[in-house]
């Protein structure tokens, strides 16, 4: 096996445990979850009205909102069993006291009241600091949308990025992002996208064939990936706005055209091609023109991924020495750095800080020891890293949320596949798919 001396720090070899508490400290800095998890309730919405679909449309609001808030990485919420059972609708009818008494203990709530009336749904929601007597609003928000339970979560939704924007460093929140991937539940391989919670799964593509590495532009108008024709692998690209294909000429010609990636800007778009021969890096404005190679080397070079702060730098994998390793270059191919040294090391994903790079790594990959696929997290300036999944089937494909909080992933155990989501350190791994296989996902930048 290949030695890992010029990545790995020799205090990893000495004692595992001490070393990987460490680089928790910088994921959790690079993360933004270091920091001291604020205590918040989730009072259940008082209901308002006599429209029969208020409770149901209720409970859905309620539930989801509490998800959101569990989900966000950056609240110690309280249980529903160790809250008041009051239900306060507006600000004159909290009790401050009740709140911040054990065991609650909370120092932040969120409450307010939700009714039905004539075909809409009313919302008004407020976030308050019970320590602060004096003056304890710190958020207040009125929603107004047409009755259905889709409505109730989205306003659940948005009130929980609210929410988090303002206790979470200025950094929105991710309840209404999105999460595009692919299944085989319609009996081809089709891109498909659901919430970033699992709900509302559907196909995007009907054809019929087989479809890859979907990726979805910054402003979430247009969806590149690739897929299978009577030409071969080409790039195709499909506009939501639009609800149709357009064109990417770039993506079309000889050779097998895979992996497509999109700048920080939208401007420009990076794929794999293999139409001089080698599978190589190639780059192109998002409209298919101004198309040329970045990389010449040995061994394919496929999977893409730009540096969404900067836009200056491309991760990409390449066989040039072997077996797959990271490298990084600029944009114009050069400056090129070699990221992993050993093991078989594919899929990055690049942290929105643009500190960070996700990927899939079997470091103990090669005869007679074949050791298994599990995701990683390597500081680009110090080349620290660390493996956030252990044992738990092959990991592959992450990719960040554009909190920088959340990567979404892949894992197969027993040759089935399925899509899961956890915070960046590796803690709350939540399964969101089920039935059929489902793969390669990518995470909305907004």
């Amino acid at each position: 096996m290949k030695a890992y001396s010029r990545l790995l720090p020799i205090s990893l070899f000495l004692c595992f445990t001490v070393a990987q508490l460490a680089a928790q400290d910088w994921v959790h800095t690079g993360t933004n979850l270091g920091a001291t998890r604020i205590r918040i309730a989730a009072a259940d919405f008082k209901p308002g009205g006599a429209d029969p679909q208020t409770p149901a449309l209720k409970a859905v609001f309620d539930a989801t909102l509490y998800a959101d808030l569990g989900n966000a990485g950056i609240f110690d919420l309280v249980s529903k069993s160790m809250a008041p059972q009051a239900t306060p609708g507006s600000p004159q009818e909290i009790s401050l006291p009740q709140w911040t008494a054990a065991p609650a203990s909370a120092a932040m709530v969120a409450f307010g009241s939700l009714s039905a009336s004539g075909g809409r749904i009313l919302v008004s929601g407020w976030l308050f600091d019970p320590t602060n007597t004096a003056n304890p609003q710190v958020l207040g928000k009125q929603y107004n949308e047409a009755v259905s339970e889709e409505s109730a979560r989205t306003i659940a939704h948005r009130f929980a990025d609210e929410i988090i924007l303002r206790l979470g460093g200025g950094i929105n929140g991710i309840a209404e992002t999105k999460i595009y991937f692919i299944s085989t539940r319609s009996g081809t391989k089709e891109v498909w996208a659901m919430d970033y919670d699992g709900q509302n799964q559907h196909a995007v593509t009907h054809l019929g064939t087989i479809s890859i590495s979907p990726r979805i532009s910054p402003d979430n108008s247009r969806l590149a990936f690739a897929s299978l024709g009577r030409d071969g692998w080409t790039i195709r690209m499909f506009s939501l706005e639009l609800n149709r294909y357009v064109a990417f000429p770039a993506g079309t010609a000889g050779g097998s055209n895979q992996s497509p990636a999109w700048s920080g800007d939208g401007a420009k778009i990076a794929f794999s091609s293999a139409r001089t021969g080698n599978p190589e890096i190639w780059l192109a404005d998002s409209s298919g023109g101004n198309l040329h190679k970045l990389t010449a080397f040995r061994g394919p070079n496929i999977g893409p991924t730009f540096n969404p702060r900067t836009g200056a730098q491309i991760a990409w994998v390449s066989g040039r020495t072997g077996e797959p390793q990271i490298y990084t270059m600029d944009i114009d191919g050069s400056n090129v750095q070699r990221i992993t040294d050993g093991g078989y090391a594919v899929s990055p994903s690049w942290s929105p800080n643009g500190q960070l790079l996700a990927f899939s790594w079997n470091r103990k990959y090669g005869p007679g020891d074949p050791g298994g696929d599990d995701i990683h997290v390597i500081d680009l300036a110090s080349k620290d890293y660390l493996q956030i999944t252990h044992e738990s089937g092959s990991n592959d494909f992450p990719s960040w949320a554009p909190d920088g909080r959340h990567i979404v992933f892949q894992r197969t155990i027993s040759g089935h596949t399925e899509i899961w989501t956890m915070l960046a350190d590796g803690t709350q791994q939540h399964q969101l798919t089920r039935g059929g296989n489902n793969s390669m996902p990518n995470w909305s930048w907004k």
